[in-house]
């Protein structure tokens, strides 16, 4: 095949494709087993949070966003129930972001059902085709492929 038979435009949109594919699948089966309200950009924010918590000025930082809206995605999350908001045992004049049981599952959840979502693809297209992707993948990605700044990259 010639160039002009795969024009450059459509690699990213497949890629986006093929990523939108994986994630939607994701939310549904998340939804299936008791996280309805969580979306996309949800796991970034837990992701980013981590498991020591963090204050909103580092969550914003992390994920490549204001202050101001990293609070308001805390406040979503806090209200879901996946966040809660307490205060530093190391510094009384700042709160932390941590994440509650929920959130802890949510993400554990997601993990599991990556899993399940590669084996899918595996099943599909072959085990020896998936691991090719993926290290095709690495070759041509950063060496930093997963930031977690994605929500501000998109946005801003």
């Amino acid at each position: 095949m010639t160039t002009s038979d795969r024009p450059g435009f459509v690699l990213p949109l497949l890629l986006l494709a093929g990523f939108r594919t994986l994630i939607d699948d994701l939310h549904a089966e998340l939804a299936r087993q008791g996280h309805p309200e969580l979306r996309p950009a949800h796991g970034f924010v837990l992701q980013a949070v981590g498991p020591d918590g963090t204050t909103a000025s580092e969550l914003g930082q992390r994920l490549g966003v204001s202050k101001q809206a990293a609070g308001k995605t805390v406040d979503r999350l806090v209200a879901l129930g996946y966040l809660e908001r307490a205060d530093d045992p190391a510094d009384a004049r700042r709160k932390l972001v941590r994440m509650t049981d929920r959130g802890l599952d949510g993400l554990r959840r997601s993990a599991i059902v990556f899993d399940e979502l590669r084996d899918r693809w595996a099943a599909t297209l072959g085990p020896d085709r998936v691991a090719a992707m993926e290290d095709d993948l690495r070759s041509v990605a950063s060496a930093n492929f997963f930031r977690l700044d994605v929500p501000g990259w998109f946005g801003g």
